[in-house]
Formats: C-alpha cells, sequence, structure tokens
C-alpha cells in the first residue's frame, strides 16, 4: 500500500509511494536516504528489469545449471542496475521531482541527500554491475554496455516526447535480448518478438503508473503517455497488453514450445485483461496495485516457458 506524505511544498497530505517504514525504518539512520534513492523499499521495480531476463534465459533452452547461474547473475544484476538508474534518473529529475506531490519527498529532492553523496553512491553500483557483467560472454558484455546509453537518456525523454513510457520499455526490456545473449552466447531470431513484446508490456503498465503524476505532470511540464491519451488509455493499453501475449506467444513458438506452454500462456493474459478491467485512471492507489501486479504477469509467463523447457 501506498502512504501519505507531508507536502514540502504545500504543507499538506499528499499521495506518494515512498515506503519509508519497514524494514527501511531499521537501517542505521546514515543509511536511509541511500536506501530509499536506491527505491530498496519498493522491490517492484526490481522484479520488472529481472523479469524479462528471466524469460530470455528460459526461452534458450539451456541446461539447467547454467540456468540457474544466469538467473542468480541477473537477479542480483537487476538489483545493482535498477539502484543505478534510480540514482541517474533523480539526479536528472531532482528539481522537477520537487514540484510532483508523489516524488518531492525523494533524498535528492528533498536534500536529505547530496549530490556528491549521490554521484558516489552511483560509482560504487556501477563497478558492481562491471563486477557481475564481466562474468558474462562476450556478446552479453557488448549488450550491458549498450544498456547504459539507455539507462542515461531514459530521464531525458520526458522532457522532450510525450511517450518515455516507449524509451523506458527500451531501457527496462533490454535484458531480453540481453539474456538470450547470455545463455547462448550469440543472440536468435526468437529475440525479436521477445523484445518487441516486452517493450509493448512495459509500455502497458508505466502508462498506467504514470496516471498517478498526470496532475503534477502537466503543471510540471512534464510529458508522459498519460497525458497524451487520458480518457483513451484503457483502450491502447488494452492493445498493447494484447500485443504483448502474442509476440511472446510467436517467440516461444519460434523456440520450439509447444501447446503445453501456450496454454500456460493464458494465465498472464487474464491478469493483464483484469489491470485493463479495473483500470480508473483517477484513483492513484488502483493504479499503483495494478501497476504491481505485472510481477505477477511476469512470473506466470515464466512459468509458461518452464513449462515449455
Amino acid at each position: 500500500m501506498s502512504e501519505a506524505m507531508s507536502d514540502p511544498v504545500a504543507g499538506g497530505t499528499r499521495f506518494t509511494d515512498i515506503r519509508a517504514g519497514g524494514w527501511v525504518a531499521r537501517l542505521p539512520a546514515r543509511f536511509r536516504p541511500l536506501a530509499l534513492l536506491a527505491r530498496l523499499d519498493r522491490p517492484i521495480g526490481v522484479w520488472l528489469l529481472f523479469l524479462p531476463g528471466l524469460w530470455s534465459i528460459l526461452l534458450a533452452q539451456v541446461g539447467a545449471w547454467t540456468s540457474l547461474g544466469l538467473v542468480a547473475l541477473f537477479a542480483l544484476g537487476a538489483i545493482v542496475m535498477r539502484a543505478a538508474g534510480c540514482v541517474v534518473n533523480d539526479l536528472w529529475d531532482r528539481k522537477l521531482d520537487r514540484l510532483v506531490a508523489r516524488t518531492a519527498g525523494r533524498p535528492l529532492a528533498s536534500g536529505a541527500v547530496s549530490v556528491p553523496v549521490a554521484l558516489g553512491f552511483l560509482l560504487l553500483l556501477l563497478l558492481a554491475g562491471l563486477t557481475i557483467l564481466l562474468m558474462l560472454g562476450r556478446t552479453a558484455q557488448i549488450l550491458g554496455v549498450v544498456s547504459l546509453v539507455l539507462v542515461a537518456l531514459y530521464p531525458a525523454a520526458k522532457r522532450v516526447t510525450w511517450w518515455p513510457q516507449v524509451m523506458l520499455g527500451f531501457t527496462f526490456g533490454w535484458g531480453a535480448p540481453m539474456g538470450y545473449a547470455a545463455a547462448h552466447g550469440a543472440l536468435g531470431w526468437p529475440v525479436l518478438p521477445l523484445y518487441a513484446g516486452t517493450i509493448l508490456w512495459i509500455l502497458g503498465y508505466d502508462t498506467i503508473y504514470a496516471h498517478q503524476d498526470r496532475e503534477d505532470d502537466a503543471l510540471a511540464g512534464i510529458k508522459s503517455s498519460a497525458l497524451r491519451l487520458g480518457g483513451r488509455t484503457r483502450l491502447w493499453v488494452a492493445l498493447w497488453y494484447s500485443g504483448t501475449i502474442a509476440l511472446i506467444a510467436a517467440a516461444m513458438a519460434m523456440a520450439g514450445m509447444g501447446r503445453d506452454a501456450m496454454i500456460a500462456l493464458a494465465l498472464p493474459g487474464a491478469l493483464l485483461a483484469w489491470q485493463v478491467a479495473r483500470l480508473d485512471i483517477d484513483d492513484p492507489a488502483r493504479c499503483l496495485a495494478l501497476f504491481r501486479l505485472n510481477r505477477w504477469v511476469g512470473l506466470l509467463v515464466g512459468l509458461a516457458m518452464l513449462i515449455g523447457r
């Protein structure tokens, strides 16, 4: 559940998804702002970054021990690189974040973490990410380096286009080609529909997520697909989610996965349909809950692929 916050601008109680309680509150005081900067209070982002890599590793259908090792590396990499991406994003957006209720309490926007400290923390995260990357094959290493360009450019997208969610799709979905390359040592044709389906999935769920900030974004001059689509969001999300399932099914078929795997794909399809049916773009808490449901969508897609092996 989301929590209320004291808005430093208006002095009232405003909607936010920052979760300063729980295990984060039990950390030493000097580490709490860094944990919040890395979004360790909200692991859903780690899941959503990790899941495309999980899919592609399963799609590659290599040996069980190789797959398990890669899954572990990609899980650790998702924790580290999601944190690094959040730091980059908040460095870009620290002034804009002060204008949006949901983000005004972020450590850089509120002043709880200084820019030099954030840069030092980012360097440590990138070194950790490099260590993990060096454990992968050459093609995956090259793709990992390319991903840094996407991470760096994503925060600029909301300033120049109504579709920053597409850029997020390219960035968060990068695990799809990277996981396949790590497993096989090279890219293959099933990667194309898998990556395309992943981008549509991210475009859908992040448009839902963006409706939490719609009014504040408009006032701050921030662009998003939520603002662009408005009341047409349900239709477009339905189309994107339909494309997601169709493209993932195509990737599975190209990888030789059979009927049982396709039947199992109906489960995540049903959860995506549920999101469309329950969507209320004027209810921030519901938008956040539907967004978080995508962890289970991703795990069920992984289950379908596991069945297909």
